[in-house]
């Protein structure tokens, strides 16, 4: 995937730009309960990264107990098994990132003081959501994509976890919405189920998501 570099010094001192950290939580790094492979490494990074952002988004999976994404609410069914509802296709996961549970919580060493607003998603029961403006429904907003035109932001750059579910989604519906997008690619790691990963970079590359790394962002 060709990456791109046409940044100023200072990209992430505009006003106009906002970086959004996606899902980095505890369930989701190694030793968590739907762990990504490597994904403690970009802990690191995203504290460096969102240091030089004037505007910083995090989201965060917040499932209740029982929630219809997890295998364990499915009599007879495994973890990454896929399954229909009524808004389409569900990959079952383990339960995970469940509201006020120590999975749920931040990743251990994220340090993002200067957060402007935590976007909570997969909340209700019976409604997945991987992407941080739209619930899997794909018609449930979360309000980002509000909160970004209020504050005069055209210009979106997503980190986390996982590149090929929550990441991805969320950029398409950045690019989809006019939002200028753009995701860090080495600051991201996957899942990679059954050739999600390709799929994820295709679907990206098709919605005018830029790939750029980390190093295309000059610290301010």
């Amino acid at each position: 995937m060709p990456f791109s570099r046409p940044f100023s010094p200072r990209v992430g001192a505009d006003p106009g730009t906002a970086l959004v950290i996606v899902d980095l939580q505890a369930d989701f790094l190694p030793g968590g309960r739907l762990a990504v492979p490597d994904g403690h490494a970009i802990v690191p990074l995203a504290n460096r990264l969102a240091a030089s952002f004037r505007n910083v988004i995090l989201s965060q999976d917040w499932h209740p107990p029982g929630h219809v994404s997890f295998a364990s609410s499915h009599a007879g069914r495994a973890p990454f098994d896929r399954i229909e509802l009524a808004y389409g296709p569900q990959v079952l996961w383990p339960d995970h990132c469940v509201q006020g549970s120590a999975g749920a919580d931040f990743a251990p060493g994220l340090h993002v003081p200067h957060a402007q607003l935590i976007v909570r998603k997969g909340i209700h029961a019976g409604l997945d959501s991987y992407s941080t403006f739209y619930e899997a429904d794909r018609v449930t907003p979360t309000g980002l994509t509000g909160f970004l035109r209020d504050r005069g932001i055209g210009t979106v750059y997503l980190l986390g976890l996982a590149t090929d579910f929550c990441v991805a989604w969320s950029a398409v519906d950045a690019a989809g919405h006019g939002f200028a997008t753009h995701v860090i690619d080495d600051a991201c790691r996957a899942i990679d189920v059954g050739g999600s990963l390709a799929a994820a970079r295709a679907d990206m590359a098709n919605a005018g998501v830029r790939f750029v790394s980390s190093g295309d962002i000059a610290e301010d």
